[in-house]
């Protein structure tokens, strides 16, 4: 590195072929972060490690983040809108989530931070700040409740018809409660000490494998289970209309609307895109990109054929909770079973990577100045288990609750806050206000408030109902 003096009597630090210019404007928060020149080359290393995740790597944890129990309801989604409009809503969610983490890349390498609540603090001061902390922590809080739920009430009857026992038999190993607990402790907070996320791109890619065994069998399923349905013991699902064993190309009913928020939050990732951005090796933001828009594809295509295959293995016969409805063929299918028991293995595996961001977010609020601390990192690790633990275990109507927070914490993390970030950040002298990507922008931050009311609307009229639609990408 060596100062050359410029013509017009001005310094400059160059490095290679690549300037930096020093301004003196430049922030402590920035200082934090590791900065970047133009062509995407590291100047200076701020955080305490250096980025050492692979791009495969990265693919597999982001892939997980967005992956979500949400996948058991997509055919369930397509018997309310057919297939074309399902395909089309689909590829429009994933389109609009991949320009949304564009958004955060591009505020992001303006400043040189890598952190959501910074990138909050830096458009709208400390109250920015801790707005971005608060929604990832409670969106994720409630992400991490939902899978808890799928272990406390899945795992103790797939323990029980592998070893054909009673429901009331009594034994402690079929109670969901203790199951948690051990699932937590056993293998979700080993997990979750781990000190970089990128060290869980192991356990996601084994998550994402035991997701596609769930696809495999569910195209499978559907060259075995014809149609129309035989009836099992007590079950109902006998199909005796022609018609009921036609796919619909374009469906429009009352449950219609209900499918776009679902489908809306199912590639919620944003809080996880900073943390592997900052621990990905040679990270660029075209990199980042990249990794962003091949896992965004990859959860489209498995999105679309486990909705496609279910749908027209059952039709209109199909439930919201797509595993439940093979049940009822076949109580004791072994495959199905199986299949079950690995999507249980996957959302195990996914909590670690949900709970990294709402760890950051709080250390970003509690210690903002203080270093990597192994006792902060296990501590905040613990209690959050611990307290999400508790809420699965005594809070019978925590889905209620975790719903309403989902409707208003999945709209402000896909669309709101990346807009207004983007729009407080960019420069005016850069992009006018009533510049194409500015208006684009504002669009794209209006759209989220509109998928925010519709999805309250909707929870609101559950209750009034009385009935308990399930939904939402995680």
């Amino acid at each position: 590195m060596e100062l050359q003096k410029l013509s017009d009597g001005t310094h400059n630090w160059e490095l290679g072929s690549d300037k930096l210019m020093l301004e003196d404007s430049m922030t402590a928060e920035q200082e934090e972060f590791l900065p970047h020149t133009s062509s995407g080359k590291k100047i200076t290393q701020f955080t305490d490690f250096e980025g050492k995740t692979s791009f495969g790597m990265s693919v597999f944890n982001l892939s997980n983040a967005i992956m979500g129990s949400g996948i058991l309801g997509l055919s369930y989604a397509m018997s309310n809108t057919g297939i074309i409009l399902f395909l089309v809503l689909l590829l429009f969610i994933a389109i609009l989530s991949a320009y949304s983490i564009h958004l955060l890349l591009k505020s992001a390498e303006v400043v040189g931070i890598r952190a959501y609540e910074h990138l909050g603090k830096r458009a709208f001061g400390h109250a920015g700040k801790l707005l971005a902390a608060v929604v990832i922590t409670m969106h994720n809080i409630g992400a991490m409740s939902s899978y808890l739920f799928i272990v406390k009430y899945e795992l103790p009857l797939v323990i029980q018809a592998f070893l054909k026992m009673q429901s009331d038999s009594g034994e402690w190993f079929l109670n969901g409660n203790y199951l948690i607990i051990i699932v937590s402790i056993s293998v979700i907070l080993p997990l979750a000490l781990m000190r970089q996320l990128g060290y869980l791109g192991y356990t996601s890619g084994f998550s994402l494998i035991c997701m596609v065994f769930f696809l495999i069998s569910v195209i499978y399923k559907k060259f075995n289970i014809l149609c129309p349905l035989e009836t099992f013991g007590n079950h109902t699902i006998n199909s005796s209309i022609e018609e009921d064993c036609e796919g619909k190309l374009i469906t429009i009913n009352q449950q219609t609307a209900y499918t776009i928020p679902i489908l809306a939050f199912a590639f919620v990732c944003h809080p996880e895109v900073l943390p592997i951005y900052t621990e990905l090796r040679n990270p660029t933001k075209k990199r980042m990109q990249a990794i962003a828009n091949t896992s965004v594809l990859g959860m489209f295509v498995m999105y679309l054929l486990t909705a496609i295959f279910g749908y027209l293995t059952f039709y209109t016969n199909v439930e919201a909770e797509l595993l439940h409805t093979y049940s009822k063929v076949d109580p004791l299918d072994t495959l199905i079973l199986c299949v079950r028991l690995a999507v249980l293995v996957a959302v195990t595996l996914t909590v670690p990577v949900v709970l990294f961001p709402i760890r950051r977010a709080l250390l970003q609020l509690l210690f903002p100045e203080k270093p990597f601390h192994w006792a902060q990192h296990a501590g905040i690790a613990v209690t959050l288990l611990f307290v999400v633990n508790l809420l699965v275990i005594f809070v019978p109507n925590i889905r209620d609750v975790f719903g309403i927070i989902g409707a208003t914490s999945a709209p402000s993390l896909i669309f709101i806050l990346p807009g207004l970030f983007y729009l407080r950040i960019i420069p005016v002298d850069q992009e006018p206000l009533n510049s194409r990507p500015k208006i684009q922008v504002m669009c794209f931050t209006a759209l989220g408030f509109v998928f925010m009311v519709m999805s309250i609307s909707f929870i609101v009229l559950d209750w009034v109902n009385g009935e308990n639609r399930s939904g939402g990408g995680h």
